[in-house]
């Protein structure tokens, strides 16, 4: 039985790589050159994007049960909608660095393969160390309590510039322009960053940054590695397509940080209270999805109202 297990488990992180390859390669190839980059096609691919992480779901059920299945689906949902605050920074990057709409999506791709590293890290480490100290799961809690206050006080959509992006400028030798598409230029012996590679480093600062909040957040849903992983990177492997295609309109929605706030507050809690109080993972479904649905149904109606 243990060896059957053993090669479902396999199975499945094999699955997954393959996938996640092939779907990269895709993307890669369709937006070469910058083309794919219209808003239609955007939608579209973020349709493709949330497809695939939906319907990933099978894969778990088949090699891991049922019960990873729902908590993937929960710890998905949960970490797509964390993930909409990225793109409210990819904004403020793009625009405080004037990155060409053709480049964003360079930028975003290795952005993305960073992610796949750095978010792998993060996990297994995680995991590893809040279940041999369980006081750790309480100390992420109130540390997630303390970020969905801060979530909701502050809207990162009112926020024009980026402190990274000034500080970085500051600090690194960076040239005027990306120089068609260039990570670096020589001049006069002398190294220059282009403001594209500028972005990618602050793209790839402010992945680990909210990976600080959006892991544990996801270790309230679940503490299965292959469900955290998994729903973490399909989460976040169609960011660049939904960037695109909310790009003008992420502003149209000022009750979406309280239900960031909501949801952080809500995984902040149920991991505090963990050894007392166990949420089955179809309930954790329901109650992200109503808090995020709020929001967005009160951003709506307020801006028919106007």
């Amino acid at each position: 039985m243990g060896i059957s297990a053993g090669m479902s488990g396999q199975w499945g992180w094999t699955l997954f790589g393959i996938t996640v390859v092939l779907l990269l390669a895709v993307d890669l190839v369709m937006h070469r050159g910058g083309h794919g980059t219209s808003r239609k096609s955007s939608y579209l691919w973020s349709a493709v994007w949330i497809a695939a992480g939906l319907l990933f779901t099978v894969v778990v059920y088949r090699f891991f049960g049922a019960e990873r299945a729902e908590e993937y689906v929960a710890a998905y949902l949960m970490e797509k909608s964390l993930s909409v605050d990225n793109l409210f920074v990819f904004l403020i990057i793009f625009r405080s660095l004037e990155v060409d709409a053709k480049q964003q999506h360079k930028v975003l791709f290795w952005g993305i393969i960073g992610a796949l590293v750095f978010r792998a890290i993060f996990i297994f480490i995680g995991i590893a160390a809040i279940n041999r100290f369980h006081w750790l799961a309480i100390a992420f809690g109130l540390m997630l309590l303390f970020t969905a206050y801060r979530a909701a006080v502050e809207d990162p959509a009112q926020k024009s510039e980026s402190e990274l992006i000034k500080r970085l400028s500051r600090y690194l030798p960076l040239s005027k322009d990306s120089e068609g598409g260039r990570w670096y230029v020589r001049r006069e012996g002398k190294l220059y960053l282009t403001p594209l590679a500028v972005a990618l480093i602050a793209v790839e600062l402010t992945d680990v940054m909210f990976a600080i909040d959006s892991v544990p957040a996801v270790f309230a849903v679940s503490r299965d590695p292959f469900v955290v992983y998994s729903s973490n990177i399909f989460a976040i492997l169609g960011l660049r397509a939904l960037y695109t295609a909310l790009e003008h309109n992420l502003r149209d929605f000022p009750y979406l940080h309280y239900g960031l706030s909501g949801v952080l507050a809500f995984a902040g809690l149920k991991l505090v209270f963990a050894q007392w109080l166990k949420l089955p993972p179809l309930l954790s479904v329901a109650i992200i999805a109503s808090i995020i649905g709020a929001s967005v149904w009160a951003s709506i109606a307020v801006k028919k109202k106007g």
